[in-house]
C-alpha cells in the first residue's frame, strides 16, 4: 500500500545525452571496442569503458590536453587502467589515420557529444566541416550492427550550422547501409539539444 503523505517522484524523460548512453548501452559487451570522438571531461568514456570492462578498449579523442587529464583522472578513479582506455590528443576528424589500422571495421560503438567543452573556452568549438569528416570516417570503422550517437546542440554561435550539417548528413546515408533516427524534444525549448542514433547494417 502507498503512503498518501509522500508525494511521487517526477518522472523526467532523458536528456539528449542520456539517451546517446542508454542507446549505446544496449549494443555494448565486455571486451567490445569503443570510441569516444569527444572526450571532454571523460563521461562517455567512463561509461564506454564501464560497459566493455574488462577486457575492451575504448580509445577516446580531444583537441584539448586538458580535458584528455580530466578524462583520464575520472577512469583512474573508477579503477580503469591505461590499457583500457587509450587517450588520444588529436582532433576527431583524424580518426582513420589514428586509430590502429587492426580495428577498422570491429568498432561496436562510437559517441560524439559536439559543441563545446562545458567550464572551458565557449569559442573552441566543434565544427561542421571537420565533424562531417569525422562521421562518415566513423560510420566507414564501425562493424556490422555498429552504433553511433551524435549529440548536437543547437542555439550556440556554430551550432545552428552544425545542426544542420548533421541533419543533411543523416538525411544522405543510403537506408540499405544506415538506419538513422532523431531523438528530440518538440516542445522545451526554442533550441534543444539533438540524439542523432545511426545504426550500420
Amino acid at each position: 500500500m502507498s503512503n498518501p503523505t509522500k508525494s511521487p517522484q517526477p518522472w523526467i524523460l532523458p536528456s539528449a545525452v542520456e539517451w546517446a548512453q542508454r542507446v549505446v548501452s544496449e549494443h555494448l559487451r565486455p571486451g567490445d571496442l569503443a570510441v569516444d570522438g569527444t572526450a571532454g571531461n571523460g563521461h562517455d568514456t567512463l561509461f564506454l569503458a564501464q560497459k566493455v570492462s574488462p577486457s575492451g578498449r575504448v580509445f577516446a579523442f580531444d583537441v584539448l590536453e586538458s580535458a584528455l587529464e580530466r578524462t583520464r583522472q575520472r577512469v583512474s578513479d573508477a579503477g580503469m587502467t591505461d590499457e583500457q582506455v587509450i587517450t588520444l590528443c588529436a582532433p576527431h576528424e583524424t580518426l582513420a589515420h589514428t586509430l590502429p589500422a587492426e580495428i577498422r571495421g570491429k568498432v561496436q560503438a562510437f559517441m560524439f557529444n559536439l559543441g563545446y567543452l562545458p567550464g572551458s573556452d565557449k569559442t573552441r568549438i566543434t565544427m561542421a566541416d571537420t565533424t562531417l569528416l569525422a562521421l562518415a570516417s566513423a560510420l566507414d570503422w564501425l562493424a556490422p550492427r555498429g552504433i553511433m550517437t551524435v549529440v548536437v546542440y543547437p542555439g550556440h554561435p556554430g551550432g545552428d550550422e552544425e545542426a544542420e550539417a548533421v541533419r543533411f548528413f543523416a538525411s544522405q546515408r543510403p537506408a540499405r547501409e544506415v538506419e538513422v533516427q532523431q531523438i528530440r524534444p518538440v516542445n522545451r525549448s526554442q533550441h534543444p539539444p539533438e540524439c542523432w542514433v545511426f545504426l550500420k547494417r
